[in-house]
């Protein structure tokens, strides 16, 4: 029996599921509506399906790696439930008790100034904060001896209180953990039944505020996280692993001690998958627009590798582990329509979600979504998923035509409508990860995936430029297939603030950093470790840093005079402007950072056969762009390579449906993707 692979990637509506056979190639893909109260449902129903399409048995036996795509450690936070962090208590060091209090000057964009800004709640109060005597120096040099009374005191506080989950960030951790530590062993004998977790553990790095937020957050998902991998473990009955918001996977039981890791893994797959899609077609710099049930998320994607970064957020709450640079905004299938107290429409950013869902999925839903509208304009069949979940046309109807009436407008025109301030929140969200981080948005064709990703293609391409929009097989499913071709990758960082630093005392740290990347790995069973180096450096007096790739080998001077090379031409590339000529500007070096990455073979992405005759379409029905007119419908399955559909028409697939608007053309290129290019253009 051939083994296979399989990835699983959680939504907020379906499921999605790929499959790959190791000896022959073939991939299989599914879908299975999401299962909120319990995604693990959802999970297993999607592996069952996708084992039984393939193979006609939903034995295990033959899968020899499982990869699990997932945001359920952090839906708690991004929801803002109340009791979402009612769990959580905070240790500091004595003094510093208001640290969260205090955070950051700095107010959220829209808001003009602070004086219409209303400071959210902190993550955990002021009355859930403990402090603890001792003193370490930036060098982590001990000033005051670490107080283990005090310590007691605020274990058995927590104890009594019944809060579990705790965060320790104790000042200066980051060049010496022993105070940290001796905490955690503290509240092992006071407080046993406490899930905590390390500051110095989580995010190795100055900034006091961001790193206790940062190991905040990751103690309060653990409970949550542990419960789930727990339950997926037990009726598996088999290891898997998880995919990492930083573009690399981990196996689930190494994921339960670093949960934080996993926020953004199903848009960090999807951004990979869709980078090797398109890299493959011969498109190595690409914008990835993921479109779900309840969000899209869009990033950039220059050379083949997706953008990285660590001043990304989880909700309000900000997080500096590394992860790849996603934004994303409220505008998925499910997002409901809803008009403001003036009168005026708008688009999410709530979601009908998959439970009830839009008001075609007959279960429930009584406001109207961008599905909705997409369903009364006949731009989606009446069906989804091949015909496994049929779709109430006339519910749409009604509640289209109920909405219009309270706009006063067409059903017509409320309908696109919706669908163009659905069209304008994706764009600006794209303006925001190109055009604020200097680029350029018009050099870049936008790969479109996800269950509803490819509905409003046509109108970005002509809202902001785009040379093309190119549409993958099974797009539903990209998210899926990429947590297939990713590798295992821990990110490991160590502060070490200098001006001129030794490089016996950076390649000391390096090698420490190294050591613990390649213990990681081992414990993975990698027998073959790569180690991607890099380094967080700035101009003196400067408050942020630009990071920059290390070379490998020794470290010596000229290792040191080629990082702060690179640092000088990134940072006038990112900001127009250097110092590299003037020495009145030093270089400070910030954080050291190791990468340590477990390769796998990735899956071939197979060329498709030319297509010599006219496509031929398979239905007609009644289609809304400018007007209603009776359009042509094609399947995606009966087009080969070469294949040319021009717009008005509508092409179908089991996932996703692509509308092709008048003044558009899509042809299937030699890999399957449909690219899709304004006639004008």
């Amino acid at each position: 029996m051939s083994s296979v692979r399989i990835g699983v990637d959680t939504g907020g509506t379906f499921t999605d599921v790929v499959l790959v056979d190791e000896e022959s190639g073939q991939i299989v893909t599914t879908k299975t509506p999401s299962t909120p109260a319990n995604p693990a449902d959802g999970f297993m129903a999607g592996v069952h399906k996708v084992l039984e399409a393939h193979a006609g048995s939903r034995a295990l036996d033959a899968v020899s790696a499982l990869v699990h795509g997932t945001t359920v450690a952090t839906n708690q936070l991004l929801e803002d439930r109340p009791d979402g962090t009612s769990h959580l208590g905070f240790i500091t060091t004595e003094g510093f008790e208001f640290v969260l209090e205090i955070a950051r000057q700095s107010v959220p964009d829209g808001y003009g100034n602070s004086y219409f800004w209303v400071k959210p709640p902190r993550i955990v109060p002021v009355h859930r904060v403990r402090t603890v005597g001792g003193r370490l120096d930036h060098l982590g040099r001990e000033v005051r001896p670490f107080d283990e009374e005090r310590a007691a005191d605020a274990a058995r506080w927590f104890r009594v209180r019944g809060v579990t989950a705790i965060g320790v960030c104790f000042l200066h951790s980051y060049a010496n953990p022993e105070h940290e530590r001796r905490m955690r062993e503290v509240l092992e004998r006071e407080h046993p039944e406490a899930v905590v977790s390390l500051s110095s553990d989580v995010l190795r790095e100055y900034r006091e505020y961001e790193r206790s937020v940062t190991t905040l957050v990751d103690a309060a998902v653990k409970p949550i996280m542990r419960r789930y991998i727990d339950n997926l473990s037990e009726r598996l009955g088999r290891p898997f692993s998880v995919m990492k918001s930083n573009g690399g996977v981990l196996s689930a039981a190494e994921v339960v001690h670093q949960p934080i890791t996993t926020v953004l893994s199903g848009p960090a797959a999807g951004a990979l998958g869709a980078a090797l899609i398109a890299g493959t077609a011969g498109h190595p710099s690409v914008i990835t627009l993921d479109g779900g049930g309840t969000s899209t998320d869009v990033a950039v994607v220059v050379d083949g590798e997706p953008s990285l970064t660590t001043e990304g957020s989880i909700g309000r709450y900000p997080c500096k582990i590394p992860m790849i640079d996603i934004v994303t905004v409220g505008a998925g299938g499910g997002s409901i329509a809803w008009t403001s107290p003036e009168g005026t429409l708008k688009v999410g950013p709530k979601s009908a979600g998959a439970d009830p869902g839009p008001i075609c999925y007959g279960r429930g839903g009584t406001e109207v979504t961008v599905t909705d509208a997409h369903v009364f304009l006949g731009r989606v069949p009446p069906h989804l998923l091949g015909g496994e979940i049929p779709l109430d046309v006339a519910a749409a109807r009604a509640g289209v035509e109920a909405l219009a009436n309270r706009l006063e407008l067409s059903p017509e025109r409320c309908a696109t409508g919706i669908l163009e301030i659905s069209a304008f929140n994706q764009s600006n969200a794209i303006r925001q990860i190109t055009v604020q981080r200097g680029l350029d948005v018009r050099d870049f064709p936008m790969v479109a995936f996800g269950g509803s990703g490819p509905l409003l293609a046509c109108r970005l391409i002509d809202i902001l430029g785009l040379p093309a929009a190119i549409v993958p097989p099974d797009p539903g499913n990209v998210s899926a297939f990429g947590l297939l071709t990713v590798d295992v990758k821990n990110d490991y960082v160590r502060t070490h603030v200098a001006r001129d630093p030794s490089p016996e005392v950076v390649a000391g740290i390096l090698a420490d950093l190294e050591a613990q990347a390649a213990a990681a790995l081992d414990r993975e069973g990698f027998a073959r470790h790569v180690y991607a180096r890099s380094a967080d450096l700035r101009y003196y007096g400067q408050a942020y840093e630009v990071r920059v790739p290390a070379p490998d080998g020794p470290v010596d001077a000229e290792w040191l005079a080629v990082v702060a090379e690179r640092f000088h031409a990134e940072h006038e590339r990112l900001y127009g402007y250097g110092y590299r000529d003037d020495h009145r500007h030093a270089v400070e070096w910030v954080n050291l950072r190791v990468s340590g990455i477990g390769p796998i073979t990735r899956p071939k992405i197979a060329r498709r056969p030319l297509q010599e005759d006219e496509p031929s379409p398979v239905a007609t029905r009644d289609v809304y762009y400018e007007r209603w007119g009776r359009t042509v419908i094609y399947r995606r399955a009966d087009l080969g390579a070469g294949a040319v559909v021009r717009g008005p028409a509508v092409i179908e697939e089991y996932g996703s449906t692509l509308p092709v608007h008048p003044g558009f053309t899509a042809t299937m290129d030699d890999y399957g993707n449909l690219v899709v290019v304004s006639d004008d253009r």
